[in-house]
């Protein structure tokens, strides 16, 4: 069985609609799909980048176009409590060592939580009694997340999402082949099709131009 992977962090609305996407396609296709929580912060640090909602305008713009979605989508939004919030201990939870079936509901229940059902993803309390409403031992989950050895697992799976160029959430990928964000699941079915329609000639030719100017930070 073929398989794909999914970079994420529950601290973004978008990672929330891939996850569910990815989720749908992965199992319409009998696909493997691995978990990579991943920390956004981490991604923006190293690439020198801010957060869409360290941005005021863009922060407007991410809410409004996310309800639009959801709500032609038919997808749950409420939105967190917080935003943005600390989201380390929903990511080690999805971190830990589990069979797919276990570790892919823990996300689900993560991620259905934060958005749609509107708890504070950054709230050790919260996380843990929706993780036991949705059957899973929510307090017992999140003491094993902030051991000492799952923080540092969280890390690996970081810098490993950061060595394989991955700058934001959610990224995709197959084989090599990387790409980033929800919408981009239609270039993830096509490249799984063969007919991925990117020339790479054409990219080989523009990437080797020479840079006519730089902006000044």
């Amino acid at each position: 069985m073929s398989g794909l992977q999914v970079y994420f962090d529950t601290i973004s609305p978008y990672a929330y609609f891939g996850w569910r996407n990815v989720r749908a396609l992965s199992a319409a296709r009998g696909l493997r799909l691995e978990a990579r929580p991943t920390v956004f912060a981490a991604l923006l640090a190293h690439h020198g980048q801010l957060g869409p909602a360290e941005i005021p305008a863009k922060r407007v713009w991410t809410f409004k176009e996310i309800f639009r979605y959801a709500k032609l989508e038919g997808i749950p939004l409420q939105g967190p409590a917080t935003h943005p919030f600390r989201s380390l201990t929903s990511l080690r939870i999805a971190a830990l060592e589990a069979e797919p079936e276990i570790q892919h509901a823990r996300i689900d229940a993560l991620f259905d939580a934060i958005w749609g059902m509107g708890i504070d993803g950054g709230d050790d309390a919260q996380i843990a009694t929706a993780l036991t409403e949705r059957g899973h031992d929510g307090p017992a989950l999140v003491e094993a997340a902030n051991a000492a050895e799952n923080k540092e697992r969280l890390k690996a799976i970081t810098a490993e999402a950061i060595a394989r160029g991955v700058f934001g959430v959610p990224t995709f990928a197959v084989g090599d082949e990387l790409f980033w964000g929800n919408e981009s699941l239609r270039y993830v079915e096509l490249h799984l099709d063969g007919e991925d329609p990117l020339d790479g000639v054409a990219v080989e030719s523009i990437l080797a131009r020479p840079r006519g100017t730089d902006r000044r930070r």
